[in-house]
């Protein structure tokens, strides 16, 4: 089989990717965290940067970001805003305690793949309308440090030693998404060198699409079933 057609094969299957590999803190991950009293940091780094690798909503997006991105600035430009945003109500979600529906802060999450996949395909520019996308790539990254963040406070964390342990979680979180946003930039890269980056980049694009309708779907589905609305 030709690299190309691999490249696009690996590319198709993280679009599609099934609910076994969703990111939600489970397990005896989830016990860990439910009796943690006190400061402890260095298994909270490493269930951050665990959440981030399989958070397949957040990397999808962060592909889309990156999609057409090809000078190295950029790309930390828009990683940085992004970063900033998530890493900001992660922190400030679970220590106030928000509040907000784990369904549909992840509808929304769902909701920002389409749109950076829309405004790849030109979507937003045929009707007229363009968002800046340095305010669109921190506002997104707001809300889906929001989505971090109902993962925690699902699970009843322990006062004693929160602040530490929300840093780390977080630290862990962008440790996770520099090692798979590196991993995706290597297959993007790649994928770049071969004539079929241009036969395939807007049917890519239409795929990053429907993953993100299909996981709003899921979440608006969830919220309805679990009684929240």
């Amino acid at each position: 089989m030709r690299r190309h057609h691999i490249l696009f094969a690996l590319l198709a299957f993280a679009l599609i990717a099934p609910p076994v590999f969703a990111h939600a803190i489970g397990g005896s991950d989830a016990q860990f965290v439910r009796n943690t009293v006190g400061a402890d940091p260095f298994p909270f780094l490493y269930l951050g940067a665990k959440h981030m690798v399989t958070g397949y909503d957040h990397l999808l997006f962060l592909l889309g970001v990156i999609f057409f991105l090809y000078r190295l600035k950029d790309v930390l430009l828009y990683v940085t805003l992004f970063s900033l945003g998530h890493s900001t109500t992660l922190i400030l979600g679970v220590l106030f305690d928000f509040g907000v529906s784990a369904h549909l802060v992840d509808m929304v999450i769902g909701l920002s793949v389409s749109y950076k996949a829309f405004e790849n395909l030109g979507g937003f520019r045929k009707l007229g309308f363009e968002l800046d996308n340095r305010i669109a790539v921190g506002g997104f990254g707001l809300v889906h440090g929001l989505g971090l963040a109902t993962k925690l406070q699902d699970l009843g964390l322990n006062p004693d030693g929160l602040l530490p342990n929300l840093i780390a979680f977080n630290i862990g979180v962008e440790i996770g998404q520099l090692i798979a946003l590196s991993l995706i930039l290597v297959v993007m890269t790649l994928w770049r060198t071969t004539k079929s980056f241009g036969r395939f980049a807007i049917a890519a694009n239409a795929l990053l699409f429907l993953a993100g309708i299909v996981l709003a779907g899921e979440q608006l589905a969830g919220y309805f079933l679990a009684g929240d609305a």
